[in-house]
Formats: C-alpha cells, sequence, structure tokens
C-alpha cells in the first residue's frame, strides 16, 4: 500500500504501515497466560473495528517517538510527517489485517467486545503461496529495474528520487483482489453443489467448504446432518459431483458425564464458541498417567480434519480429568498421549 501511493503523501508511510499491519498480533502475548487463555483472547480486541483505532493510537506514538529520537530527520526532507495522515493509515493497515485473517477459515472477531461470534470467508488457505509469491513480485521487480535507473537519474540531476515501484505495488494489490474473486466463485460453486445433494438419504442442516493452498478449485467439503458429519473433497470445476463415492462419514457422539464436564470448562467453552464443526471425544487414558488424570476428552474441529493429515495436527483442545470430573490440565493443540478412545 505504502509503495502503491500512499509514501507520496507524508514521511514514515511505510514505517507506520507495516508496523500498524503487523500491530494486531500482538495478542500472541496472551500465551503466556496459558494455551486456554491464548485461544480465547486470539484475534479479539486487537482483530477488532474498536480495538483499530487504539492499536493505531499506540503504532503512531511508537514511530514519533522513533523520528524524536534519530533527530526528527526522514529521508526526504521536502515532505514532512503528517501525524493525523500517519494516524489514518495506521487504521486503515489494521482494517487490512482484519481483512486478510478474515478470508481464511480462522475467522476473526470484528464486532468484539459487542459480538463474541467468530467470521469467516474461507475462500483461501490460512498460508496462501500465492498471494505471498504475487506481493514479494510487486516489492522485488521494482527494486531490480526501477529503483535502480531513477536513482542514476537522481545523482545526475541532484534531486531525490520519487519512490520508485507505484505500478507494480498497484497491480499486485489488484491481482489479490482478482484471486479473491476468483476464489470466491469457486467456492460459491463448491457450496452449492454440497448444499444440492443428500447425504445417506439425510438433507444437511449446514455445509461449508474450505480451500486447500494454492488450489482454487479443489475444497475440503463439510457437511452436518442430524445423525453425523460427512466430509469429503470437492471438485468445484467439475459440472457433477458424487461426494457418496469418497465421503467420511462420522457419527455425532453421545454426550457422557465426561464430556459434559469438559465442556463446561474455561477450555471447552472457549473453544466450541470457535469451532465450527466440532467434535468431542471421551478418550480413556490407560494406564492413568502423572497427572493423575483417569478420562481424556478431545475437542477437533473438522473444518481442518482435511484428507491425509496427521489427526494430531488438528487445531484441537484436550482437558484431563480425574474419576470424579474434576479438571486435572487444559491443553490447546493436539499431541501424542497415550491414550485410547473409549
Amino acid at each position: 500500500m505504502g509503495r502503491a501511493g500512499l509514501n507520496r503523501k507524508t514521511a514514515l508511510a511505510t514505517a507506520t504501515l507495516t508496523l500498524g499491519a503487523e500491530a494486531a498480533d500482538l495478542d500472541v502475548l496472551s500465551r503466556f497466560g496459558g494455551s486456554a487463555f491464548g485461544l480465547n483472547h486470539h484475534r479479539g480486541f486487537t482483530h477488532s473495528f474498536l480495538g483499530i483505532p487504539l492499536v493505531a493510537a499506540v503504532v503512531v506514538g511508537f514511530i514519533y517517538l522513533l523520528w524524536r529520537l534519530r533527530g526528527r530527520k526522514t529521508r526526504n526532507p521536502n515532505l514532512p510527517p503528517c501525524w493525523g495522515l500517519l494516524f489514518a493509515y495506521a487504521c486503515l493497515a489494521g482494517l487490512s489485517h482484519i481483512l486478510l485473517d478474515f478470508t481464511t477459515s480462522y475467522g476473526v472477531r470484528p464486532f468484539w467486545p459487542f459480538s463474541e461470534r467468530w467470521i469467516s470467508w474461507d475462500i483461501v488457505f490460512i498460508v496462501e503461496p500465492v498471494l505471498l509469491v504475487v506481493l514479494i513480485l510487486g516489492l522485488i521487480l521494482p527494486a531490480l529495474f526501477s529503483l535502480i535507473n531513477e536513482e542514476i537519474g537522481a545523482r545526475k540531476t541532484g534531486r531525490l528520487a520519487t519512490p520508485a515501484g507505484r505500478l507494480a505495488a498497484t497491480l499486485a494489490l489488484l491481482a489479490v483482489f482478482a484471486y479473491w474473486g476468483l476464489c470466491d466463485y469457486e467456492h460459491r460453486r463448491a457450496v452449492a453443489e454440497l448444499q444440492s445433494r443428500n447425504y445417506q438419504g439425510a438433507d444437511a442442516i449446514r455445509v461449508s467448504a474450505y480451500s486447500y493452498m494454492t488450489n482454487p478449485f479443489r475444497w475440503h467439503g463439510v457437511v452436518e446432518t442430524p445423525a453425523f458429519f460427512a466430509t469429503m473433497d470437492v471438485d468445484s470445476l467439475a459440472p457433477e459431483v458424487d461426494p457418496e463415492a469418497r465421503m467420511k462419514i462420522r457419527y455425532k457422539p453421545e454426550e457422557t458425564p465426561v464430556t459434559l464436564a469438559a465442556k463446561k470448562t474455561y477450555l471447552g467453552r472457549v473453544y466450541l464458541s470457535w469451532a465450527q464443526y466440532p467434535v468431542t471425544e471421551q478418550l480413556q487414558n490407560d494406564p492413568v498417567d502423572s497427572t493423575g488424570a483417569a478420562y481424556v476428552v478431545r475437542f477437533r474441529d473438522l473444518r481442518y480434519d482435511y484428507p491425509g493429515r496427521d489427526s494430531r495436527a488438528i487445531l484441537g483442545a484436550m482437558v484431563f480429568l480425574t474419576r470424579d470430573l474434576q479438571v486435572v490440565e487444559e491443553r490447546f493443540g493436539i499431541r501424542s498421549t497415550g491414550t485410547k478412545t473409549h
């Protein structure tokens, strides 16, 4: 955004935009309060519309401090910093962060604290190499060509060069929006294909499609029916899809006193408020481990249950309970535990 023209309006624009775009992820510090606390506060205040101006103010204050420490010097003395405009840039950068997170399946809570509801567009993978390559090229190519020519010209004329790369940066941003448009169109086709069918004679309560990395035509479909969940791959380019041939069925487990106790824990409440297709499984330690836990309840979200992926890599959670259902430990993230399904 800076290269596309915003760095021509005020000094310190690029630094402010960069820090403003990254500052929202300072919420990772909440992980020091434990995995459950970190999950509860990740993409909360700093990723909300209410938090954007406050975070932006901190960013601009930090930039101002650096500017003063550097003796109020900027690269171009003819372009002084405009602090009101820099605050607007920091807010714009914060909005771009929310938008980028919104496009993925993890989601955001932009209306916090008025609403804790998670929303997501689900059109691109959490880390999308296509977008990274486009944006990096938008910065590198001008540095390899245009910038050299402009610096040579500046030396001959004795004047400072105009910041390079405006066209390439603009084209890169347009390419990002174009790719989002393609992914959104294919995502809608995949969802429509899932909605148009029934599953083992049952109608779907709801359906979702989640993207694969670098492939806007392949989707991880998740369907909920009254009795079970179904997952399958969907090719949005194909005119007809037969999910029956390759879908994976997971019947909804019955509730037990153990799973109900786990759902009432702090981690259980936080995880279930975030998960879109949660599955709660009661496991049993055999033998009872050093924590003294007799039961383990595992929470999983089927939106991350991609075919062929190790189930331990899924963003899940575990609650360890004693025989009298007292909480021993709560963990966000599935690891090998030596437990078995009960």
